[in-house]
């Protein structure tokens, strides 16, 4: 076995403890909270009813339906070998719909939302504070403050001011949903616009905060590999600023791509709060509504869905890191 698929092994194995910590605690937390949501259910579905009998039945059926009636180790053996088949359940609170239905509509709006966002923040945040530490002077004193400022807003916060602003007091955007609610999804202009509308405030906010912390990251990076030891010697080797300016920012750039994979891998949980905001109906929505309800299959489904996109994100940019990182490889080797 060479020393890279060792590594390999070695670090699917961490992983694949990681995940089966994560199945387990994605069974047990939502049962921990507290009611049942089976009362919930029932107190909806007979309202008006007050015949005790019927309303005991009703109870009584759906217990048996949802399996809350076994004890809590035979659910977790039904759960197990149900995600093995790749079933999440039914939804407690939208009976009779599949958890995996619900996530697959919401999943392309996540997405559709945080990809554009966190990419476009990643951009222009590294390419601001590039330009900050390299250029120094006014730039600098300009872009890091307001940079700072922004990153100390939460995602939430900023999303509550611009609703207020440009929803609310200036009426240039619509206040929640990801269309206008009377429309039926189809592909014509109309719709796409109405898309667009809604899609724009959750996005900026998410930008928004996304350049700030990006700036300030790579502000830092920059500042530290231009004081470095090495670019001082290139300095002293009569190496052209431009040469040198191009290994310092690559070398900065390392701890911000592996931001970028992180924010990609967290992704589908990161600005669940700002979904929840502007009611978008993506993956942040549904778990609030789901805790809501005390919707154990809809909950258990959404914080699966988020530990597994940061698990693969972490996965993928540590065997990248492997390839790429001349560091890793010596220790590879050592460990060889």
């Amino acid at each position: 076995m060479n020393a890279y698929t060792k590594y390999f092994v070695n670090k699917f194995l961490w992983y694949f403890v990681t995940l089966l910590i994560a199945v387990g605690l994605n069974f047990i937390l939502p049962r921990l909270i507290e009611g049942n949501p089976v009362s919930i259910i029932v107190s909806q579905m007979t309202q008006g009813m007050t015949d005790s009998d019927t309303i005991k039945r009703v109870y009584e059926t759906f217990m048996v339906e949802f399996g809350i009636d076994k004890p809590l180790g035979t659910q977790f053996l039904i759960y197990v070998k149900n995600l093995l088949m790749g079933d999440l359940g039914t939804s407690f609170g939208l009976y009779p719909k599949k958890v995996t239905d619900i996530l697959a509509s919401a999943v392309p709006w996540t997405v559709g939302l945080q990809l554009p966002a966190i990419l476009v923040g990643w951009i222009l945040g590294n390419v601001l504070g590039a330009v900050a530490a390299y250029k120094k002077g006014v730039f600098d004193k300009v872009i890091f403050p307001v940079a700072l400022f922004i990153n100390s807003i939460p995602f939430f916060t900023l999303a509550i001011i611009m609703l207020y602003v440009f929803g609310l007091t200036l009426k240039w955007f619509p206040l929640s949903g990801g269309y206008d609610f009377q429309m039926i999804p189809h592909l014509s202009f109309d719709f796409i616009f109405s898309v667009i509308r809604h899609h724009t405030l959750p996005f900026l906010s998410i930008v928004l905060v996304t350049i700030g912390g990006q700036a300030i990251g790579m502000r830092e990076m920059s500042i530290y590999e231009l004081n470095s030891d090495y670019v001082l010697y290139s300095k002293l080797l009569g190496i052209r600023d431009s040469k040198i300016a191009k290994y310092v920012f690559r070398n900065a750039m390392l701890p911000q791509i592996t931001g970028l994979a992180l924010s990609i891998g967290t992704m589908v949980g990161g600005s669940l709060i700002c979904e929840i905001v502007f009611s978008y109906p993506g993956i942040g929505t549904w778990l609030f509504t789901a805790i809501r309800q005390l919707d154990y299959p809809l909950i258990s489904g959404c914080t699966l869905l988020i530990a597994v996109s940061v698990l693969l994100a972490n996965f993928t940019l540590e065997i990248i890191y492997g390839f790429i990182d001349p560091r890793i490889k010596a220790a590879q080797m050592e460990d060889h």
